[in-house]
């Protein structure tokens, strides 16, 4: 993925400012145990100073089949689950313009939850736009 350099403003868990530098990511399709068509996207930034590798799974769920991706904030991060979900919310709203829904489990785990505008989003970058495409169309009714 191209450097990007971006400073956003996130209302997710603390109205803050951050700074974004993409370094990198790329994205796979895989079966899932059941024999689902699973959208599987990395990006390794570097978000406030602290450098990651995030992950998001993209699935097709409910009765209307409707894009929905899921990354899980990492307990081991520094600033734990909490700052975790923090820079995970505003790595994706720097790259799609949209922030995600982060959901708190009753055991602690920090749920971010993305859609299909976020997809979209995320459609503009080139390493990533071709497999996107094909996911949606293979899992497409």
């Amino acid at each position: 993925m191209e450097c990007l350099d971006r400073e956003v403003i996130t209302k997710a868990l603390e109205r803050r400012r951050h700074v974004v530098k993409v370094i990198g990511g790329g994205a796979e399709l895989e079966k899932s145990e059941s024999g689902k068509l699973l959208l599987r996207i990395w990006i390794t930034a570097k978000v406030d100073g602290v450098r990651c590798d995030y992950e998001i799974t993209y699935g097709r769920y409910g009765r209307k089949d409707a894009a929905i991706g899921f990354a899980v904030a990492r307990a081991d991060a520094p600033g734990g689950r909490e700052g975790e979900a923090e820079r995970l919310s505003a790595l994706i709203k720097a790259l799609t313009g949209r922030e995600p829904r982060i959901r708190r489990m009753k055991d602690g785990t920090i749920v971010i939850e993305c859609y299909g505008g976020h997809l979209e989003g995320l459609m503009r970058f080139a390493e990533l736009a071709g497999v996107i495409a094909r996911w949606l169309e293979e899992t497409s009714r």
